[in-house]
């Protein structure tokens, strides 16, 4: 009888390039942002969908490890500890995918993707900005618009307390977030991973 060892929590790019055939690779970042470039192979259960997949996911992590990417690591530690929660071993890329990038290890992109939408701490960055300097030249006709800054800023000490991130969640619904077709997508990935 063999035993398999759990995976380590989290791989460096080129730990994860050495084994990547090891791995089944799940990308968990909005399906907007898996088009811009993901790794190769990797199948793309968004975060907010995690817990619909969890069945599938199950299924292959009892074939071999999983490997949860997104962006930076924050959305697959996440990930993994909601997969955890539920019995399911993974490790995380750490860094991402920036960083996989950034060592110079290959990226997959759809075939036809001419525009990707902004990785999305790029997009909550832009939207937090945007409603604070709103909030702060409203306040000046009129002074209580200057909450809106003040809720802005709550939310955002509130995420780097709790490492969730409500506006987030939020802008992964908008639909340039949402790969054309993705339900579909969606539900051929979660057959690929429990088969």
């Amino acid at each position: 009888m063999t035993t398999r060892t759990a995976p380590p929590a989290e791989l460096t790019p080129q730990e994860a390039v050495d084994r990547l055939g090891d791995f089944t690779v799940v990308d968990v970042r909005s399906p907007g942002e898996y088009a811009g470039g993901h790794l190769p192979g990797a199948h793309n259960v968004p975060l907010d969908r995690l817990d619909e997949a969890a069945a599938a996911l199950g299924a292959a992590a009892a074939r071999g490890p999983l490997l949860l990417v997104c962006a930076s690591g924050n959305r697959s530690a996440q990930g993994r500890a909601r997969l955890a929660a539920r019995g399911v071993e993974a490790a995380t890329l750490e860094g991402g995918t920036s960083a996989w990038a950034t060592a110079g290890h290959p990226v997959e992109r759809p075939a036809g993707t001419t525009r990707t939408p902004w990785p999305m701490d790029r997009q909550v960055r832009f939207a937090a900005g945007s409603l604070v300097a709103l909030g702060f030249l409203a306040g000046r006709a009129w002074r209580p618009a200057h909450w809106l800054s003040g809720a802005v800023g709550a939310g955002l000490v509130f995420s780097g307390v709790t490492g969730t991130c409500g506006m987030a969640a939020a802008l992964a619904r908008l639909p340039h977030n949402r790969a054309a077709g993705s339900a579909a997508a969606f539900e051929e990935t979660l057959a690929r991973l429990a088969g």
